[in-house]
């Protein structure tokens, strides 16, 4: 009796495997609503978090109450650059379900930490937890539409997670003027964990698809290129021209977002905004960021990823500008500013994810997206530490402009470094 194997066409269980969004679209649902968790156990701190090393916890410098966003921004990035050399070893679903299973203790330690060490602590987890999750839906999407809808796929998978960031965000906001800054806010968390993690459980794996696209692939993979993490890291980080010009605009873009994690919610309440402004603010950025790459990730498959990329980065730069113009109206600054971050955003994101998909091969892609994503995380610690330092010997005010002067400069080294490289449509 002879043993037959999964051609290209088949699953492990001989079911067929075809690429595209519609041919995949039950199981591409499933990844959305799972990413929907990993954005909402996230955006439970995007409010709370830096009032409550401020007010509950008594830090009074500005560099240790972002401690917690440089914990997990340095965390996130080693797991993403991780996840990618993980996948050679590891099924995507298989780490999907481990990142779930690391969330599980964050929003407990949130709600009842002791002290600043164990939100810390905490975060630690988070980073562990979106590193993983965030990576493998982000990369099973991809796997399930194929070349030519990757920029679609990837407006599809971040608008469901920073939505839900920004609602989150939102919600906790709201929750902590009638309940406090703990623990009501922080345990609704509970909820992202237990359904993120039955999700993953039920979500296919996408081995098959990525095995149907490396078979029809127009440009075989050259005898001999070494695809491991560390040729391609360095292919990623710097060899490549295209390739560092969207690593250096992730960083700087996610710099932006860990500035404004810690920053916003201290400048708005020292200009006298309560807890639901802030928690208005900080929802609405990534409500837009999220919403807004559903067009500009189809848009991006239309007229390319470079556009996208240097003039959302131009767009943010004008966002900070405008938090300082018009901070005599503090509601009005963060609002206006909010918008232009979060239209400006979601201009980026799916672009910078999808010129890193078009520019690597099938073979080295999930490690190229992990080294991207790696150096766009590291942005989080950047921007904290930044911030931090800047805030304390400056002021925060100084800390916006800073932003400002980097994000400006991103977007030209990106009209510099990145060309056009996308695949025919197949």
């Amino acid at each position: 009796m002879s043993t037959t194997h999964p051609t290209p066409t088949t699953d492990a269980r001989g079911r067929p495997v075809r690429l595209g969004l519609r041919e995949n679209r039950l199981q591409f649902t499933l990844l959305v609503i799972v990413n929907i968790c990993v954005g909402g156990l996230v955006g439970l701190e995007r409010t709370t978090v830096p009032l409550i090393g401020s007010d509950t916890f008594g830090l009074t410098s500005d560099l240790a109450v972002f401690s917690f966003i440089i914990a997990f921004g340095l965390t996130k990035a080693f797991t993403n650059l991780a996840a990618g050399a993980l996948t050679a070893r590891f099924r995507r679903k298989q780490l999907l379900v481990a990142g779930w299973v690391l969330g599980i203790p964050v929003p407990f330690a949130l709600a009842y930490a002791p002290s600043w060490g164990w939100i810390v602590a905490a975060n630690v987890l988070l980073g562990l937890n979106q590193g993983l999750t965030w990576s493998m839906t982000v990369n099973m999407k991809i796997d399930l539409v194929g070349p030519s809808r990757r920029g679609l796929a990837t407006g599809l998978n971040e608008a469901a997670g920073y939505t839900a960031v920004g609602v989150t965000a939102l919600l906790t906001g709201y929750l902590a003027t009638s309940y406090g800054l703990r623990p009501v806010p922080e345990l609704i968390g509970v909820i992202f964990v237990v359904a993120g993690l039955a999700l993953a459980l039920v979500v296919r794996d996408t081995a098959a698809h990525v095995a149907l696209e490396l078979a029809n692939h127009t440009k075989p993979l050259p005898t001999g290129e070494d695809t491991g993490l560390k040729a391609t890291f360095t292919r990623t980080s710097w060899r490549d021209r295209s390739l560092r010009g969207a690593s250096q605009a992730g960083l700087i873009n996610n710099l932006n977002d860990g500035l404004t994690w810690g920053v916003f919610p201290l400048l708005f309440t020292d200009h006298g905004l309560g807890l639901a402004a802030v928690g208005l603010i900080k929802g609405l950025y990534p409500i837009l960021w999220g919403l807004g790459q559903i067009p500009t990730g189809h848009l991006a498959d239309r007229i390319g990823r470079k556009p996208l990329i240097v003039y959302g980065m131009l767009v943010q730069s004008v966002g900070f500008v405008l938090a300082l113009v018009l901070l005599d109206r503090p509601l009005l600054a963060g609002i206006i500013s909010a918008v232009f971050l979060g239209l400006g955003t979601a201009m980026v994101y799916p672009a910078l994810i999808a010129s890193i998909s078009d520019h690597a091969h099938p073979a080295w892609r999930a490690n190229a997206l992990g080294t991207y994503r790696f150096w766009r995380d590291i942005g989080y610690a950047a921007g904290a530490l930044v911030a931090g330092v800047l805030a304390d010997w400056l002021g925060l005010n100084a800390t916006v402009v800073a932003a400002a002067v980097l994000t400006a400069a991103s977007g030209l080294l990106a009209a510099r470094w990145i060309t056009e490289h996308r695949p025919d449509a197949r």
